[in-house]
């Protein structure tokens, strides 16, 4: 099947193929390889032939970031994104990626990503980096050794401040995410921690402890996006992007107005709006989590809660894969796997619980059925870009 490209059109966009890499402790593969590996996994889950894709995201590896990973994958494609936003860059190529299909500029679109920052460290091919640079509007902060985490740090002890969010409360996302990866075979760490456990670790930024802080590990992933005219060909139930949005707000902390509200405030009112949906209706949250207080905040921001109720919104296990939202099934990056820019895995988590491929930790409505919504929402730097996909059966 070779569907016509009909310029001006608007053609349903589905997800047909996710799959994940090797991840967690990868020491003998490359980043290139783990791209190939999710690449052909992804492309196996929809049943199609490699050649029908023609478009291809990919941001974070090699000089020309989409240039050399087609070229790897042996892919010649006239479509192609490499935006880069940090977490958020998956989504907004989603996003991207979506508006192409649907306006007939591409038919497949495959966005794949892979890293060995855990293996690059311990083989000292790398150093643990402090800062995204000292120039331009960051050279006025990094001197002061205000590093990302501090950044994190910072917003997590204003929102303490404005709302009496408590440290106890930030501690039980870390540990309803490592609950949720209990079941999952891929997490990298599925032993139970408790919120004293938490609050005992060792100090990184104040007010997170270790635990409070994602992993880091190796991985990769990849998702294959495409027209609907695809679907009948294809392996798997399509999922439907129904809507998505994006987002950015800052770089330096002093032009961010508000350190309580992240930019997921706009692209989640932009995605549900134009899914036509409403945050009480999703089913599935999959929530980039760097560190915990970024899952609180974002749930506020979407509309889970109203500002300044996170904390009692997460502290009474509402997020675990039986609660009233289940949030970052897969045990988020807190647990399952961060190797870097992790908003793809979102939609890949998001993808196989619609599909009801997620094993032990496959999430349920009250009535024994699939979930039928889900939500996707990655954020980038620190807190300084969002892109929100609302997906659905």
């Amino acid at each position: 099947m070779s569907p016509a490209t009909r310029s001006g059109s608007t053609r349903k966009v589905a997800v047909v193929g996710v799959a994940l890499s090797d991840c967690g402790r990868v020491d003998e593969a490359t980043p290139y390889t783990l791209h190939a590996q999710a690449a052909r996994r992804a492309l196996a889950d929809s049943g199609l032939a490699r050649d029908v894709i023609d478009g291809i995201a990919s941001a974070g590896l090699g000089t020309l970031a989409p240039v050399e990973v087609a070229e790897y994958l042996g892919l010649r494609p006239r479509w192609v994104d490499s935006t880069s936003v940090g977490g958020a860059t998956w989504e907004v190529m989603a996003a991207h990626a979506a508006d192409a299909i649907a306006a007939g500029h591409a038919n497949a679109v495959l966005l794949v990503y892979g890293s060995t920052a855990r293996a690059d460290i311990k083989a000292r091919r790398r150093t643990s980096n402090l800062s995204f640079g000292a120039r331009g509007p960051l050279q006025f902060e990094v001197p002061y050794g205000h590093s990302l985490i501090a950044k994190y740090a910072m917003a997590a002890r204003r929102h303490m401040h404005e709302y009496g969010t408590t440290l106890e409360q930030l501690a039980s996302v870390a540990v309803q995410a490592r609950t949720n990866a209990a079941t999952n075979p891929d997490a990298m760490f599925r032993d139970p921690i408790t919120v004293d456990e938490v609050l005992d670790g060792p100090m990184i930024a104040d007010p997170f402890t270790k635990l409070h802080c994602c992993i880091r590990s190796d991985g990769g992933c990849a998702v294959l996006l495409v027209a609907e005219d695809y679907v009948a060909d294809c392996a798997s139930e399509p999922v439907w992007v129904l809507g998505a949005g994006e987002h950015v707000s800052h770089t330096t902390m002093s032009e961010w107005d508000d350190f309580t509200v992240s930019p997921a405030a706009v692209s989640g009112r932009l995605a549900f709006g134009r899914a036509g949906v409403t945050p009480g209706e999703i089913d599935v949250a999959e929530i980039y989590d760097a560190f915990t207080y970024m899952t609180l905040v974002t749930l506020e921001d979407l509309g889970f809660c109203e500002k300044g109720e996170g904390g009692p919104f997460v502290e009474k296990g509402r997020l675990l894969r039986g609660g009233g939202l289940p949030t970052n099934t897969d045990g988020g990056g807190l647990s399952a796997q961060h190797p870097g820019m992790r908003g793809l895995f979102l939609l890949v988590e998001a993808v196989r619980q619609l599909r009801g491929q997620a094993g032990e930790g496959q999430v349920r409505r009250a009535d024994g059925t699939l979930p039928e919504l889900a939500v996707a929402s990655g954020t980038g730097g620190w807190f300084c870009s969002s892109g929100t996909v609302v997906l659905g059966r």
